[in-house]
């Protein structure tokens, strides 16, 4: 293989790299902006539960009292 040759061939690798590179760095952003919606959405999910269990426990305090004719 002459010199050429050879720096045509490094030429196609580092062609086929980047392109790899670009094709990785897409698939990476994506990824981080589905985490940060999964992230958001477990946030939103765990405060909702919060409020449930607020009011289970409020609802089940009012639930257990005797009523005033005992």
């Amino acid at each position: 293989m002459n010199v050429e040759e050879r720096i045509i061939d490094l030429e196609i690798r580092l062609s086929r790299q980047d392109d790899l590179v670009d094709t990785l760095n897409t698939q990476v952003y994506q990824q981080q902006k589905k985490i940060d919606e999964l992230e958001k959405l477990c946030v939103a999910l765990a405060g909702r539960l919060r409020e449930l269990a607020i009011t289970a426990n409020q609802r089940q305090s009012v639930v257990d009292e005797r009523p005033p004719h005992y």
